[in-house]
């Protein structure tokens, strides 16, 4: 796997819509907020594009301008401006060739998972599940949102996980286990099964966030990668943020009584109250680095080999 160079002060970040846009005026909040980071901005000229009303264009749109940031050699990062929905309809679109010839900093979450599992495991890339310009930057880039993102973009031998202070690790099931990181949403990783960038979670560590959904989707999304053998096959478990988690039926039944429920008789460590995902501070995961989960010591440690 290629951890990626890191990115320098004056650096070129190339910023993206891959799945749904965002308006002329949140453009200009997007770029300003990169310059006084300290960063030249070049920005990909469909986000503000409404397809459907829910796409930054054309799935050809979108794939185009993935290729075009990889591909341009003064863009030292790829930032995702926001998640959405639609960005499924660029992966036929994508140059993987381009991305392998180019590694760099791609950084996204929520609707990316789609760009992270290709970018993972068909062009063994390591990629970043951490904050968005749009979603998380402009706001307020919280301090230890902002530190987590730097600290694993440009880290050195290791990076440690560490959660916000006084949300602590929790344990599911015992264990340590070591493999590389993968996976993202939950109704996006189910959504890729059967299709070429399907979650190939033989000997690795599963991540997997969801939110503002009801918790039978979480049961049938989650059952359907037990069900093909997913859980059976991984080396470990590491679950997100579930943000806004419902049960109108019995609220107490939340989505660590069902995982515990789904997981029953699958003998690998398991932590939750991971916190990256859609929750107020999401903590930067590199996708596809070799990390070691230990849950007596409630750590979670990345190998950074670039």
């Amino acid at each position: 796997m290629i951890y990626p160079k890191k990115l320098e002060k004056g650096g070129t970040v190339g910023i993206i819509c891959p799945s749904s846009p965002i308006t002329k005026e949140r453009q200009i909040q997007c770029v300003k907020t990169l310059e006084n980071m300290g960063y030249r901005v070049k920005a990909a000229d469909n986000l503000t594009s409404n397809q459907g009303g829910f796409m930054a264009g054309t799935g050809k749109e979108r794939g185009e301008w993935i290729n075009k940031m990889f591909a341009d050699p003064e863009v030292d990062a790829i930032f995702c401006v926001r998640g959405g929905d639609g960005g499924t309809r660029a992966y036929e679109y994508i140059d993987l060739d381009i991305v392998r010839a180019n590694p760099k900093i791609f950084v996204g979450y929520s609707d990316i998972t789609t760009m992270h599992l290709l970018f993972n495991q068909q062009a063994d890339l390591v990629t970043f599940h951490g904050p968005m310009v749009s979603s998380n930057m402009v706001d307020g880039f919280d301090q230890e949102t902002e530190k987590a993102f730097f600290d694993a973009i440009n880290g050195d031998h290791t990076y440690e996980f560490k959660n916000p202070e006084g949300i602590p690790l929790e344990v599911l099931k015992e264990g340590k286990a070591t493999g590389q990181v993968v996976g993202g949403n939950l109704s996006l990783l189910s959504a890729a099964m059967g299709t070429p960038y399907e979650m190939d979670a033989k000997g690795k560590i599963i991540f997997m966030e969801e939110v503002d959904e009801p918790v039978t989707k979480i049961e049938k999304w989650a059952y359907q990668l037990r069900n093909a053998g997913k859980f059976h096959e991984c080396a470990g478990i590491l679950l997100g943020q579930f943000t806004d988690i419902t049960n109108k039926n019995m609220p107490e039944y939340r989505e660590i009584q069902c995982f515990r429920d789904i997981l029953d008789g699958i003998d690998v460590p398991v932590m939750y109250h991971v916190e990256s995902g859609h929750g107020d501070k999401i903590i930067t995961l590199p996708f596809g680095a070799n990390c070691t989960m230990d849950t007596e010591k409630k750590t979670i440690v990345f190998d950074i080999q670039r």
